[in-house]
């Protein structure tokens, strides 16, 4: 299969932005947490705050980059994270804090959306999940 440039094809891009305003609408970033786990909700926070942000640290100028060279916005650039529930049950402490760890994480790489503070309930909710 083979893909042919040609004027007609870059005139009709073209017009898709500059007329009907086409763009990327979200780039999304997954990251498991599964490893982040720890014995204390302090030491949980701390382990999720340092994989998001390392692994998120270029996502923002990734996407900057992509923009400039496509000349095509990406509206928004956010992270989905493992269901939190997961990783807090049997944790002595309060999960929200992790949703805290998160927020700062989010800030601190620059993205527009963080989502995943979630718990499988489908069957019931544990304690944590229910946090």
């Amino acid at each position: 299969m083979s893909f042919h440039l040609n004027s007609r094809n870059i005139l009709d891009t073209i017009e898709m932005i500059e007329k009907y305003r086409l763009d990327i609408r979200t780039v999304t970033m997954g990251i498991s947490l599964l490893s982040c786990s720890r014995s204390t909700m302090e030491e949980t926070c701390r382990a999720v705050y340092d994989l998001v942000v390392s692994r998120a640290s270029r996502l923002v100028e990734v996407c900057q980059g992509i923009e400039a060279e496509l000349g095509i916005p990406i509206v928004n650039k956010r992270i989905s994270v493992t269901p939190v529930a997961l990783i807090t049950a049997g944790v002595e402490g309060n999960p929200a804090d992790v949703a805290r760890a998160l927020d700062r994480a989010a800030r601190e790489v620059g993205v527009n959306f963080l989502g995943g503070y979630s718990a499988l309930v489908a069957k019931g909710a544990t304690t944590s999940e229910k946090a």
